[in-house]
């Protein structure tokens, strides 16, 4: 599989831009229905909590299939998923506010799904920033791990940030949160495997082993 990795890691590049390129032919051809950039915030803001979403998953699906190449794919699918927040964030801040930032901050206090999907993001630039090996080489791996868990208060965030935006039918940000459940209760679960297997010496207490990203 490895001989290939170079062509499936630009497949998957490409394929990351289809929602992006998809939204820009609608825009462009004004299919994006009544209210456009509503539309296209919204859009850009779910397609942020699915490539999340896709990152964790690359944890339990390298260790169900052994196939250790799939996490040489996690930095490009995480730095998508920032990318496509970036772009969420823009069009709230531009073309929803024209960067009025009395009218930013009144949303703020008034709607309690806006604070928490911007401290999503913010949690998300640390992560950024970090993804690359000078930053690993930097911090050391055991704090650049440390630091890097914060994915998982940020995959919690953004559903609670979908949650709390959509006001009737909220069977969509329910389903992502379910799946977000089973991601984080697949690290649960092999780090209390691990545990369990990590012989007790005389007189010391087990301590922990790190939860991976």
């Amino acid at each position: 599989m490895m001989r290939y990795f170079p062509q499936i890691k630009a497949a998957l590049f490409v394929a990351c831009l289809l929602p992006l390129l998809h939204l820009g032919w609608g825009a462009w051809n004004d299919t994006l229905g009544a209210n456009p950039i509503e539309y296209l915030t919204r859009a850009l803001g779910t397609w942020t909590l699915k490539m999340l979403l896709v990152t964790l998953a690359i944890t339990p699906l390298r260790r169900l299939t052994g196939w250790g190449w799939l996490v040489r794919l996690r930095r490009m699918l995480g730095l998508y998923a920032f990318f496509y927040g970036s772009l969420h964030l823009s069009c709230y801040l531009w073309l929803d506010q024209f960067f009025d930032w009395s009218e930013i901050g009144h949303d703020i206090v008034k709607r309690p799904f806006i604070p928490a999907g911007m401290t999503a993001f913010a949690l998300m630039v640390p992560l950024a920033a970090t993804s690359n090996h000078a930053a690993i080489r930097r911090l050391g791996g055991a704090r650049w791990q440390r630091l890097h868990r914060l994915v998982y208060l940020t995959g919690m965030l953004a559903v609670l940030h979908y949650v709390w935006m959509v006001k009737q039918d909220v069977t969509l940000p329910v389903v992502y949160g379910a799946i977000l459940l089973v991601l984080l209760g697949f690290r649960v679960v092999g780090w209390l495997g691990r545990l369990r297997r990590m012989p007790a010496a005389p007189g010391r207490k087990i301590i922990p082993i790190a939860l991976r990203p």
